[in-house]
């Protein structure tokens, strides 16, 4: 898991909505990023609804939401589809970025995704870490995160 306050790692992937993405195009906004083993998964299905339910209350706050997983632009596709996302999608089939975040290690069926979200700031430095984030909770504690920032 990277520390608060250090620069976000760059990063350069395709997105649910066919373009190429990278950390650059957020400057000037919030971006909650967080990372989610398993497209269509009973804990990574729950997250994105939450996000999903809550994105205009989060923009609102001045942040975009981004999700990544190594899952390909396919099961992208039907993972948005089938929950209505309105957020994009990030494709790391390498797990390369995964692994430049800290969000990749040990987890109880071997090594995968961590479930894991970084709020980086306008100017790309990292401003709050959530190591093991709970589908539930997770997306008001973005939440009251986000009202505490001056924007």
């Amino acid at each position: 898991m990277l520390s608060e306050n250090t620069k976000a790692p760059d990063f350069e992937l395709e997105g649910s909505d066919g373009k190429k993405h990278n950390l650059s195009e957020f400057k000037g906004k919030y971006l909650v990023l967080y990372f989610y083993p398993k497209d269509n998964t009973p804990g990574c299905t729950i997250e994105a609804k939450k996000f999903n339910e809550k994105k205009d209350e989060i923009e609102k706050l001045g942040a975009t939401v981004v999700g990544v997983s190594k899952d390909d632009l396919k099961s992208h596709d039907k993972f948005k589809s089938k929950l209505d996302l309105k957020f994009l999608l990030l494709s790391d089939p390498d797990s390369e970025m995964i692994k430049k975040y800290g969000a990749y290690g040990k987890k109880m069926m071997g090594f995968g995704t961590i479930r894991s979200t970084y709020i980086i700031g306008k100017d790309g430095v990292i401003l709050k870490a959530y190591p093991k984030v709970k589908p539930l909770v997770h997306t008001d504690e973005v939440i009251e995160y986000l009202k505490g920032l001056k924007n």
